[in-house]
């Protein structure tokens, strides 16, 4: 009778989530070839419907690409608002369901619903339930996995797509596992499945009969991870808050550029917004980086520590720019440029004051900026350097 029941979790994950919320005010497009993404330029696809994606089609992919591959799908451009908006509405259902459930992004969330058994029945009555809400009253498909763990339930949605159930009972974990190509488990990148297979493993029953020594000797304790993902072990708990690491923001250019003040110019606008961010989210970083990928898709990064957490974007575009010129001469043409912040912490606990009475002056007019950009969202405000001369009187 005092016996805990067997953990029951739930991956929640809509399907084509951007084409599908399109596709509720566009109904004469259901079952056609849909992308969302920039038509222009060298956007990248955002989602794309399922028939798309039978033709080959991906996110991330290429806009040029995906046209090529499928020349008579509809291109709608991005509503971010919307989407933000219709997944609220979700996670704030899924809310009313389990009190642990922890987003992993704007379209899915483990839920643990280890508690809520009693009173709305058993898991997969429950994805059921789900389901049936998210299909009737949002009008969304959505792909559930329901297993003993988060690494189960996850694979589980994966194999359900689209709009569809796959429950994983606890006693038949590893007939589901075992089945699998070893490359499925978390942690298996491209090299580490070199290495598996040079080791005549292929399929994780494989890496499940290997020896646990031998797997930690080569693989170190990537490799335990590995070992116990393999027999289905996982106990990492469903976490409703989930801290963010890191912050980023990148741009790529339509034509590969040279110019380093244009390049250096972009860079301090993204440090803006990254810092921007951190400060609408009470964070401060502790290091900064940037990113540059080359016209030849060879990527370069750099990062370094700043002297204080801060969330100012004087210093952050600062240190950006001090890493950027670090690199120059440039040998190549640059096609993407990106900043990053790392190491996170709460600015609620209060910013390091500066002796530097300058600094005080530049934190004073940064927040008069943010007051301004909540009280005219839909103005823009840009660093000074960024702001050209007008080339003639009209123009001013």
């Amino acid at each position: 009778m005092n016996a805990k029941p067997e953990r029951a979790i739930l991956h929640v994950d809509m399907d084509a989530f951007f084409v599908s919320v399109e596709l509720l005010s566009r109904p004469e497009l259901v079952g056609k070839q849909v992308i969302v993404g920039f038509p222009a330029g060298r956007s990248v696809v955002l989602s794309a419907s399922y028939n798309c994606r039978s033709m080959g089609v991906r996110s991330a992919m290429p806009m040029s690409q995906a046209q090529a591959l499928a020349p008579h799908a509809v291109i709608i451009e991005p509503d971010h608002r919307s989407y933000s908006r219709m997944s609220s509405l979700i996670m704030q259902y899924f809310s009313t369901i389990t009190p642990l459930v922890e987003q992993l992004s704007i379209d899915e969330a483990f839920l643990d619903v280890t508690g809520s058994m009693r009173r709305l029945g058993g898991p997969v009555a429950i994805a059921r339930m789900i389901k049936g809400h998210l299909a009737s009253e949002l009008g969304l498909p959505a792909s559930v996995g329901v297993a003993r763990n988060k690494f189960v339930a996850k694979l589980a949605s994966e194999h359900a797509k689209p709009d569809g159930l796959v429950v994983v009972a606890p006693g038949r974990t590893l007939e589901f596992l075992h089945q699998l190509p070893v490359r499925a488990l978390w942690g298996v990148g491209q090299r580490t499945l070199e290495q598996l297979h040079r080791a005549g493993i292929e399929t994780v029953a494989q890496l499940a009969a290997f020896p646990e020594a031998a797997i930690i000797q080569r693989f170190g304790e990537h490799g335990k991870n590995l070992y116990q993902l393999a027999h289905g072990i996982d106990d990492r708990k469903v976490e409703p808050v989930r801290k963010e690491k890191s912050l980023s923001a990148e741009h790529t250019f339509d034509t590969d550029l040279w110019d380093a003040r244009h390049l250096e110019d972009e860079l301090v606008q993204l440090s803006h917004k990254v810092a921007t961010r951190l400060r609408g989210s009470s964070k401060l970083a502790e290091t900064l980086g940037i990113k540059i990928k080359y016209a030849d898709f060879t990527t370069v990064n750099r990062s370094k520590t700043l002297p204080v957490p801060s969330d100012s974007p004087s210093q952050i575009s600062q240190g950006v720019v001090e890493l950027f010129r670090k690199l120059q001469p440039l040998e190549k043409a640059v096609r993407l440029v990106g900043v990053r912040v790392e190491k996170l912490a709460d600015g609620d606990n209060g910013l390091q004051l500066s002796l530097d009475p300058m600094e005080e002056k530049t934190r004073e007019a940064e927040k008069v900026a943010d007051s301004i950009a909540l009280r005219f969202p839909g103005g823009r405000l840009t660093p000074a350097r960024l702001v050209k001369a007008p080339k003639s009187p009209s123009d001013e």
